[in-house]
């Protein structure tokens, strides 16, 4: 059963363009160590301050693994010291989410 970790961040409504870089940085090593990124999204429109990071997982003793390799990880070691130096994330709130809508039906273009 694949697990889905969605990350709800508070940032600092200055602090959108430190959040981007953050953000690319993970686009490079959260697949490199064994996650299926989803993505990471940033304020576009409405509030300015709320941002979000999605990823899939096999499960909990997976995760486990991966947050292993993401500690050791050279550019994810890096991008924890740059949002603890920047310090442009106020809270961070992540849950672990199963798919419950599934199997989906067939997507019928208007």
């Amino acid at each position: 059963m694949t697990i889905t970790c969605f990350i709800r961040y508070e940032i600092d409504p200055f602090g959108k363009e430190d959040f981007e870089t953050y953000a690319r940085n993970w686009g490079e090593a959260i697949p490199r160590c064994g996650a299926e990124l989803i993505g990471y999204f940033a304020p576009h429109e409405g509030s300015a301050t709320t941002a979000y990071g999605v990823y899939s997982i096999g499960s909990l003793a997976e995760y486990e693994a991966y947050r292993a390799r993401l500690t050791a990880d050279p550019l994810g070691r890096e991008n924890y010291r740059f949002a603890r130096e920047k310090r442009f994330i106020l809270k961070e709130d992540r849950i672990f989410l199963k798919l419950a809508s599934a199997p989906h039906g067939e997507r019928i273009a208007p």
